[in-house]
Parts: structure tokens; sequence; C-alpha cells
């Protein structure tokens, strides 16, 4: 579903674009392949988040082939990037993209299940990005809880999930997992969460 108007959309659209080569060959692969990414409106948001908390450690839960890596690494001074992603491929393809954008040393690839990696990772994390299985995204908040420092960000994208949250009820698992977590977020006394209706819709939530 449009969320905007789609005059609207293209113009957000041409304000977010890059003239990147990386980021545009990344976005060519995404559309060929039909592979989901967050697009560079949101990925704008990424890099402007990672800036505004100072961020020097960033762990991901799902990192696809790298293009929100990519946008949060332009965010960070320095410090480290955590990857994590169940393709080897994707993640070795990740690794060549981000290399060749100039970020080697400041990103380290993990494959197999991004909960489990990030359950085995210490703290205190700046933010903690989840675009995992949707089914699964309950589960990111206990690591979101246990990972972030204070005024650390949990950030999590399709929190709108093509418009199937309006019905307030689900049948499939994935769009429950979208209830569930925004429903726990909501209530949550120590997270501060805002839903910001942005592409498919990204939930910010600022430790407290």
């Amino acid at each position: 579903m449009n969320l905007v108007d789609p005059q609207v959309d293209r113009y957000l659209a041409e304000l977010a674009e890059s003239d990147d080569p990386i980021l545009k060959e990344m976005q060519e692969i995404a559309a060929a392949r039909d592979f989901p990414i967050v697009g560079p409106q949101v990925g704008r948001l990424l890099e402007l988040l990672a800036r505004t908390v100072g961020a020097r450690r960033i762990v991901e839960l799902g990192s696809g082939f790298g293009y929100s890596a990519f946008w949060f690494l332009r965010g960070m001074r320095e410090g480290l990037l955590t990857m994590t992603e169940g393709s080897a491929e994707n993640s070795e393809q990740a690794s060549r993209f981000l290399g060749l954008a100039g970020f080697a040393g400041r990103f380290e690839a993990k494959v197999g299940d991004g909960l489990a990696i990030a359950s085995s990772i210490g703290g205190p994390v700046d933010i903690l990005f989840c675009d995992i299985d949707k089914h699964d995204y309950p589960k990111a908040l206990p690591i979101a809880r246990r990972l972030l420092r204070p005024g650390g960000l949990f950030i999590v994208d399709n929190m709108l999930w093509q418009g199937k949250v309006l019905r307030g009820f689900a049948e499939d698992a994935t769009t429950q997992g979208v209830l569930e977590l925004t429903a726990l977020l909501k209530s949550s006394p120590d997270f501060a969460t805002t839903l910001i209706p942005l592409r498919d819709g990204v939930t910010v939530s600022v430790k407290l």
C-alpha cells in the first residue's frame, strides 16, 4: 500500500537518492533479485540516527548484503559495526561491497542466526537494528534491553508491514510478530518509542 501520495513519495526518493556508485549497484542488485532492502529514504534516517547518538558500536540483526550497514557506517566516525546474516553468500557480498566503499576494518560479518549471535555479544551497544524474519521480532526486544546502553537506540524496520497491521489481528505469523513487538514496545517502561511512517514503517526506541 502507498503510505503517502505517489508524487510525494517520488519527491522524497529524489531527496534521499545518493550518487555513490556502490549504493547504486546495491540498489540495482536488490531490484534485479527482488531482495528487500531499507532503501535510500530509510537509509538516510539510519545515517542520521547514527550521527545523532555518536554511535561507535552497532549490531544488526539481519544484514542481507550490507545495504543498511553501508548507511550506518556513513554515520559512524569510528567504532565497529557487527553484521549478522543467515546466508554466507549474502554475508560475503556485504563484506565485498563495504570493503569497496572504504569501510574495511570498521565492520565484522558473522554468519548464522542473528538472535543467537547477538545473544553471545557483550554490550554496551549504541544501536541495535532489527530486520530479521518478522515472526521472530518479539525475541529481539530482550536482546535490545540487555545490549543497549541508556540512550541507545533499538531500530526496527517494516513495522507497518504493508498495512497488514491495520487489521488489528493476524492469521499469519509474520504480521503477528510485528503486532506483538509493537505492543511490547508501547507498554515497555524502559523504552520510549515512536513509529515513523517512512516507507514500510520504522520504529525508533530509546532505552531510558
